[in-house]
């Protein structure tokens, strides 16, 4: 079978600035594999989505998104968005590369565009936040509200030229010292609870923030969100279980629990920010709920 044409997103700012770097190496590896392909960088922050949809309308069959976790959620929203079929490929070259984890994609650049001219095609879950005026955005591998909102707010005011994880670490030392636990109204499949929490995550896939295993047994194409909810924790208590999310033995953590729906709503009279795939993207009241096997990508 021929390879597919492909458009290839290419988010030069992506790791600090290092995606720009590899690319060139990144493009011979492709060609070498046999995949015939446009590419074009992303310009600024949504244009990944204006991209995606134009090259779905053009009749591309395949559309490569090279960055991180943002630069694939940008062009998945692109792509669920159309009414033109295409499949999604992922060469991660982001700090954090969750979604990719969460899909068994390596990390490995050359393994990575290997996939892309042989690799099978899943189906997998988009998950959807509604929020602010009439506002929607897909996410891919998670959406989350409050404490790590909060972090990636402040990283990004520290920007992200400086590179891999240090904006993230910075940022999340100083939310830890700053940050006040928030009361909410979280309401899953109709059953609602009033709560103060530090965080609620809703989860298509295991992963985010680079690496943490916040919901260990989340399954992209099981129709679900795994919410995971840190209630009323303390600062010195947070701090002694961060490290367990990297492995998922948080949840025996009696403040910490965790539930499966199909559709979710959080509410709050405080502000409480929402990021979706790592990036900032307002405040609540916000919706969730899932589009089961909306999105087909190579792995």
């Amino acid at each position: 079978m021929n390879s597919p044409y492909a458009k290839v997103i290419v988010n030069p700012v992506a790791g600090g600035g290092a995606t720009r770097r590899r690319w060139p190496h990144i493009g011979r590896m492709l060609r070498e594999d046999g995949l015939e392909f446009d590419y074009q960088f992303t310009e600024g922050v949504g244009h990944g989505i204006e991209i995606a949809r134009e090259a779905a309308q053009d009749g591309y069959e395949l559309l490569v998104a090279v960055g991180g976790d943002g630069t694939a959620n940008e062009v998945a929203n692109g792509l669920v968005d159309s009414v033109c079929p295409a499949r999604l490929g992922v060469i991660s070259t982001g700090a954090g590369s969750d979604f990719a984890r969460s899909l068994g994609i390596p990390r490995d650049y050359g393994q990575a565009c290997s996939i892309l001219s042989g690799g099978r095609v899943a189906l997998i879950d988009v998950g959807v936040m509604e929020y602010g005026d009439n506002q929607r955005r897909l996410f891919v591998s998670h959406a989350a509200v409050g404490f790590v909102a909060t972090v990636v707010e402040a990283t990004g005011k520290r920007s992200k030229a400086l590179g891999g994880t240090i904006p993230y670490v910075l940022a999340l030392l100083t939310t830890i010292l700053t940050y006040h636990n928030k009361d909410i109204t979280l309401t899953l499949d109709g059953h609602s609870e009033g709560i103060r929490v530090s965080l609620a995550a809703f989860s298509n896939g295991a992963y985010f923030g680079g690496g943490m295993k916040v919901a260990p047994d989340a399954e992209l194409g099981d129709g679900l969100l795994d919410v995971v909810v840190v209630g009323d924790v303390g600062r010195l208590e947070f701090l002694h279980t961060f490290p367990r999310v990297y492995n998922g033995t948080h949840l025996t953590h009696p403040k910490i629990s965790l539930k499966r729906a199909y559709c979710a709503r959080l509410e709050s009279t405080e502000r409480v920010l929402i990021e979706a795939d790592g990036e900032l993207i307002g405040e609540a009241p916000v919706s969730f709920s899932v589009l089961p096997g909306a999105l087909s990508v190579v792995i």
